[in-house]
């Protein structure tokens, strides 16, 4: 310990007697640390983290994947993960193996919310609809009041709602009165009973998670769904579940058994399976997945970037690593003397290893403090670009103790791994060797090490550069796209009239007013409603027959929407053939559609699609529709694939007895085509709705292209940080450069005087030390390319419309690798030529 407190008082001394190589090696850590350590916070907190309940290790889920929302019929390779919520009693009454089984739903439906007593227009929320056990299930308590009892979830009982703590604390202010007030949500009055424990967000880790829970009992009213519902449908498959298994129950045994009970299930219940699927029932099966963390929704869609982004950290901070070696090699050759003077008296290799490697590591834990800020501000800015859009996200960017542990950690094993090869080299000092002088003027041995350092410091920022050039090319593409609409010049304002209870005979007025009024409104050029708009998150499919053909059931079922008047229009999307919806087509008219290219081509490949005939459901409603127009392919919800094959029909045309699809005529977004900047016009659309209707809650407002810029965040992301990597890379790679090549014109000052008085020119001195640096950047982008262009084939799952080995790419990353290396050389060699032979001769 004396030896240990000795070499720590020395290297704290050389660090204060270096002022300038401390600021420039702590502030190169601190980059690298507090890169590495903000990815690993998102890690830590989107991987890692449990829900915060009671023995989540217990938690398991019943199914593998995230579909969603509602199906019928048989689901995807077999695997059930939607339930209807008849089923679900059936497992919550026939599986004594769990304490608890719940329900929830996969999605969260808009609530337009209201105190009592409060003057104003009602406020929108997310709520999520649970079953009456989903607290118990977790094993949690209310912070105030309480939380559901199995009664709060049957039929005929009170209203009631549990409120999440964020919401108490951002809109209400820790009001206590909150417990046991009434609020309005979706026209009916609710008692809020309980707000629940902070940091608790739900079932699944998400932006804007549930700002209410309530009972599944009111998914009739909280959906909107007047008419029609999801609770009484037996065939309707719409809940995710999860269980508590009770200690010491194997899950694989009682995974087989559930299986049993769910083709048992469908066997006995004909009636909620479609004919099509009869035969696939014996395929049909149930998953248990370990569900401590929750249904890793966002744990699935973030793993691949997460990974990359780790690596990419953990090659800056290797280069990193490589550029303070770099100045700990210099700085050990121009301390060689004192080294040696040490060794002479005594030192052994051993106890100079530890010397050089304490004040390694001591440095390293110096960055890594530093590190821990950059860390804090890059882990804000990281979540920034990811969730953009989002009011609140349930991730604290402040490091945990699991991450402070991997930050000093890490910091331990930079320190080491920068400090290895100087201290190694230092520990073969040759003692007699330096003190007669030797080799001062021809360099010394570590000069091949700090050579290789730049070789590989340059191949890594030859990956990099690559790297983000795919990236940043690939992100253009998606962005740049023809999604088969316009986006500039274009708003869309969320609403749903269902939120307020308007009967459906209303609806024809309410629409009509809309479309009027708000095309009314000084800068806006058209108006148009819609089921839901491209790129919003939505999307309804549904097996449509043609009349006069077979049922095709292979493939994915094709969309459909329900649009108004001048939709097309609106949005920039081109009619081809026939004609638009439009006023015309009201309930009482013919009952038309509108379908895309690809639903023609899929479906109409040797026929012409103008006249025919189609409907959604059964085979009983082939006739219900005709079609009138084919407009140009959208994309709506997926930006990498090719167009849904997708059918269009007005909002109000629904054929008598498909009550299946009533809630379909009621409207969730308004496309608005404006002069200028769309959102400038948001405070007079939201004037004119209120006149309207004062109860019609306004549920969002967003420009069309900041709705089609959301679809992005993670791609972005990606892009963005990997460009910064690639430049913190570039530069890191450009100072190493500089500091070899001006070390070695130092070195060789008398070498250069000496050509110079025997008649170099200065061109030969510039060409001289200018080849020795490119020969490393030469050496550098040899090794680096092959392994850019390998580990292009790796990012091909990110890329779109980019090849993994994009020529320009290529190109533009050499060049700028080059032109920076050739300033990073020419600075120290360009001093070279101003040498003055004779002071260099009197060097030694």
């Amino acid at each position: 310990m004396g030896a240990l407190l000795q070499d720590l008082r020395y290297g704290l001394r050389m660090l204060a007697k270096n002022p300038g190589f401390t600021a420039v090696a702590v502030a190169t850590l601190a980059l690298g640390i507090g890169a590495n350590t903000a990815i690993f916070t998102l890690v830590d907190a989107i991987m890692l983290k449990s829900l915060p309940v009671a023995n989540p290790k217990q938690l398991y889920r019943l199914g593998d994947n995230d579909n969603c929302c509602v199906m019928i019929g048989t689901q995807n390779g077999g695997s059930f993960v939607l339930y209807s919520y008849q089923f679900y009693e059936y497992l919550r009454d026939h599986t004594p193996e769990f304490s608890h089984i719940a329900a929830f739903t996969p999605f969260l439906v808009d609530l337009s919310v209201r105190r009592s007593g409060a003057s104003g227009p009602a406020e929108p929320y997310q709520g999520e609809l649970v079953s009456g056990n989903y607290f118990d299930m977790f094993g949690l308590g209310a912070l105030a009041g309480r939380v559901f009892a199995s009664k709060d979830d049957t039929a005929g009982a009170p209203p009631v709602a549990v409120m999440s703590y964020h919401t108490w604390q951002e809109h209400f202010g820790l009001d206590p009165a909150v417990i046991g007030a009434t609020f309005t949500i979706n026209q009916v009055a609710y008692t809020v009973v309980g707000i629940a424990p902070p940091g608790f967000f739900g079932d699944t880790l998400r932006s804007d998670p549930p700002d209410f829970w309530v009972p599944l009992s009111r998914e009739p009213e909280v959906s909107g769904r007047i008419i029609t519902n999801l609770l009484h449908h037996r065939e309707l498959e719409w809940l995710y579940l999860m269980g508590r298994l009770k200690p010491g129950i194997n899950p694989e045994r009682i995974q087989s058994r559930l299986t049993g009970e769910l083709q048992q299930w469908l066997s006995g219940n004909r009636d909620v399976i479609p004919d099509r699927d009869q035969s696939e029932i014996g395929r049909q099966h149930i998953r248990l997945t370990p569900a401590g963390a929750g249904v890793d929704k966002m744990q699935t869609d973030y793993a691949a970037g997460l990974r990359l982004l780790m690596t990419v950290a953990g090659l800056v901070l290797l280069i990193a690593c490589a550029n303070i070696a770099n100045l700990f090699l210099a700085r050990g050759a121009a301390s060689r003397l004192y080294t040696a003077v040490r060794a002479a008296l005594g030192a052994s290799r051993q106890r100079l290893i530890r010397q050089v490697l304490t004040e390694s590591v001591l440095l390293a834990v110096l960055g890594g403090l530093a590190g821990l800020y950059v860390a804090f501000a890059g882990t804000r800015t990281i979540l920034w670009l990811a969730f953009r859009g989002a009011q609140y996200l349930p991730i604290d960017a402040s490091p945990s103790w699991l991450v402070l542990g991997f930050a000093f950690l890490l910091s331990l094993v930079t320190g080491i791994v920068f400090g290895a090869a100087p201290a190694w080299t230092a520990s073969r000092v040759e003692p007699a060797e330096v003190l007669r002088g030797a080799g001062h003027s021809t360099g010394d041995r570590s000069s091949l090490a700090r050579r290789s350092l730049v070789v590989v410091q340059v191949a890594l920022s030859m990956v990099f550069l690559i790297g983000a050039g795919l990236l940043t090319k690939s992100l253009r593409n998606l962005e740049d796209q023809r999604f088969g609409f316009e986006t500039r010049g274009r708003l869309i304002v969320h609403v749903n009239p269902a939120l307020v209870a308007y009967p459906p005979e209303k609806l024809y007025g309410l629409y009509q007013q809309l479309q009027q009024r708000l095309a009314q409104i000084p800068g806006v050029l058209s108006a148009s409603l819609s089921g839901y708009s491209p790129l919003g998150g939505n999307n309804w499919n549904e097996r449509v027959y043609i009349e006069g053909h077979p049922p095709d059931f292979e493939g994915p079922a094709p969309s459909w929407d329900r649009v108004g008047p001048h939709y097309f229009e609106t949005i920039g999307t081109r009619l081809l053939r026939g004609r638009a919806i439009e006023e015309r087509d009201t309930p009482a008219a013919q009952h038309v559609a509108v379908i895309n290219e690809t639903f023609a081509r899929k479906f109409f490949r040797n026929e012409d699609p103008l006249g025919q005939h189609l409907g959604l459901g059964d085979a009983s409603h082939s006739g219900d529709y005709e079609v009138v127009g084919v407009v140009e392919d959208a994309k709506y919800l997926d930006t990498r694939g090719p167009a849904y094959a997708t059918v269009f029909l007005p909002l109000l045309q629904t054929p008598a007895g498909e009550s299946s699809h009533d809630s379909s005529v009621y409207i969730h977004d308004i496309e608005l085509r404006v002069a200028g900047r769309p959102e400038s016009l948001e405070p007079a659309v939201r004037r004119a709705l209120a006149d309207i209707d004062p109860n019609l809650t306004v549920l969002g407002v967003v420009s069309f292209s900041e709705q089609v810029a959301r679809n992005f965040n993670r791609e972005r992301l990606i892009a963005r940080l990997t460009e910064l990597f690639g430049l913190l890379a570039l530069i890191l790679s450009c100072v190493g450069l500089y500091g070899v090549t001006a070390y070695t014109v130092a070195r060789r000052t008398n070498e250069i005087g000496i050509r110079m008085a025997l008649g170099a020119e200065r061109k030969n001195i510039l060409g001289l030390v200018l080849r020795s640096a490119f020969t490393q950047v030469s050496l550098g982008l040899a090794i680096g390319i092959p392994a850019a262009l390998a580990g292009g084939r790796l990012l091909s799952a990110e890329l779109y419309g980019v090849k993994s080995y994009d020529a320009v790419v290529l190109g533009l990353a050499v060049v700028t690798l080059a032109a920076c290396a050739f300033v990073a050389g020419f600075v120290p060699a360009r001093r070279a030529t101003r040498v003055d032979p004779m002071v260099a001769l009197r060097y030694e």
